[in-house]
């Protein structure tokens, strides 16, 4: 740690890699603590990597003052940093990164690319862990059930274009579905359904009360339901999926 300033804590990091871990342990442990009166508390996280200046127990330099205006950048609950420190990062921590804007910075000419480091899914809380602690690799499958036909999603086959055109992988024959609906990829041992729709996909999980993505991702599990354009009551193709 190398200095508090009011709320805010500066730490230094040997490494993109040990910041990341760091960031995506303190998440976990303040997702962890329970309301404080009617208050959950919640903390912003960002983090830079480059060359710095130390001086009197005290760090300086463009990294510095990046990490600083991304810290200031993230949303509660969120972990953020640039472009140039996702690509110092290992493999299994970049593929949980996705581009989310762009800033401009005084004194940089081009605006930073803006990445968010995803941790969880806020719908279900399902954790997008450490590497080093937490995570363990598993042979995670998806089976897609439509129109009596089956697919599977697995590390050998990681990803599925969904949509009314017929280059998709899976053509939804649904008149609210978009031409280029959507997509399924597989990130570590998860699914992710991310929707590129007008109309919105309806995701049921079995037990769980139905959901709308608009331009938004979220994690399969366990097993549900899939409808394109319009509520799964309303559908005429429905997928269902088993994470296995």
């Amino acid at each position: 740690m190398i200095k508090t300033i009011g709320d805010e804590v500066m730490a230094a990091f040997p490494t993109a890699d040990a910041a990341a871990d760091a960031a995506i342990e303190i998440q976990m442990g303040i997702a962890e603590l329970p309301m404080v009166g009617k208050t959950k508390i919640g903390v912003r996280i960002g983090f830079n990597f480059g060359p710095i200046v130390e001086r009197e127990g005290d760090v300086f330099g463009d990294a510095v003052n990046l990490a600083a205006r991304l810290s200031h950048v993230a949303a509660r609950d969120q972990i953020i940093t640039a472009r140039d420190t996702v690509m110092k990062m290992s493999p299994m921590l970049k593929a949980n990164t996705r581009g989310i804007t762009t800033i401009q910075v005084k004194g940089k000419a081009e605006e930073i690319q803006v990445f968010e480091l995803m941790w969880q899914q806020s719908e279900d809380m399902t954790t997008l862990a450490s590497h080093k602690s937490i995570y363990k690799p598993k042979n995670a499958k998806l089976r897609l059930l439509v129109q009596g036909a089956e697919v599977i999603l697995s590390a050998e086959r990681p990803s599925l274009a969904l949509g009314r055109d017929a280059s998709a992988d899976m053509v939804v024959r649904e008149r609210m579905a978009s031409r280029a609906h959507g997509k399924i990829e597989r990130r570590l041992d998860k699914f992710i359904l991310t929707d590129h729709s007008a109309n919105g996909t309806f995701i049921t999980v079995e037990g769980d009360k139905e959901i709308v993505l608009r331009r938004e991702e979220f994690t399969l599990r366990a097993h549900g339901w899939i409808a394109f354009g319009q509520t799964r009551a309303t559908a005429t193709d429905v997928i269902e999926f088993f994470c296995e």
